[in-house]
């Protein structure tokens, strides 16, 4: 069992934290001792966030910074240990998505999706360890999702992206647990958040959505005790076990079916 004092007085970098699962993190990680550093896009979200878990007690910073920008990793860090902040929490939280059929997808959303839910998870995680390293202690959460476990049709780059984190965080983990430091990929399933909206994913909402925040504390105690991957959804866990056994072939041809984008009603 994890202890609730493990990240107690310990600086949390949450990136993504304006809202859903990220704010979630930020306010278990708050009830836990840590200190937050509080990063998005979206300054009133984070600026009411911080005024909240500063009324609670929390000592808490913000840094306003796009992950689009392959230079905002950099801002960041100057802003956090640059700045004299000791980070021993690195929460890599903050990604997007979009569904549809590819040929037809924004594509800037799609090169969106390739520079936040992956390459800013490398850079950040890239600058953050070495310093983790020295110190010989430190965690690292890889915001992932049951999606990763199987191809989707029709969100073909969100599912490759979160792919990518979780075999990210589990090579990570391995590398690093010799210098104390202990890292975990996050697999949640559907989750009361604004992806849906964000994403144009709203047919795959579903009554029994689970809430950021029972995700977060299942993440925060997977975290403490060094679980390397995490699914809290018991679905998302049926589901990765059963693809374990199922032709890839044959998965991506039920779910191309299932997730087929309806044509649009025709207004004559």
């Amino acid at each position: 069992m994890a202890a609730k004092t493990d990240f107690h007085g310990k600086w949390a970098l949450v990136t993504g934290a304006s809202a859903g699962i990220g704010a979630a993190l930020a306010r278990e990680l708050a009830g836990r001792g840590a200190k937050l550093i509080l990063t998005a896009r979206r300054q009133d979200r984070l600026e009411s966030l911080a005024a909240e878990l500063l009324a609670q007690g929390t000592e808490t910073r913000i840094v306003i910074a796009d992950l689009n920008d392959p230079a905002a990793p950099q801002q960041i860090y100057d802003a956090t240990e640059g700045a004299g902040f000791t980070v021993d929490i690195l929460v890599n939280n903050a990604g997007l998505g979009q569904y549809g059929a590819f040929h037809q997808t924004e594509p800037e959303q799609e090169f969106s999706m390739v520079r936040v839910n992956c390459e800013a998870v490398v850079r950040l995680s890239r600058i953050y360890l070495p310093r983790m390293i020295e110190r010989g202690r430190g965690f690292v959460l890889v915001v992932a999702s049951t999606a990763s476990f199987q191809p989707l049709p029709y969100l073909a780059t969100y599912a490759a992206t979160k792919a990518f984190d979780r075999f990210f965080a589990l090579g990570l983990a391995a590398e690093v647990a010799q210098y104390g430091i202990k890292v975990t990929a996050l697999c949640p399933g559907t989750t009361e958040s604004e992806f849906f909206e964000v994403a144009r994913a709203s047919r795959f909402r579903t009554r029994k959505l689970q809430s950021a925040e029972e995700v977060a504390r299942l993440a925060m105690d997977a975290l403490a005790r060094g679980q390397r991957t995490i699914l809290p959804k018991p679905s998302g866990r049926f589901t990765a076990f059963l693809v374990r056994f199922l032709p890839v072939g044959l998965i991506t041809h039920f779910v191309e079916k299932g997730a087929r984008p309806k044509p649009e009603p025709s207004r004559d």
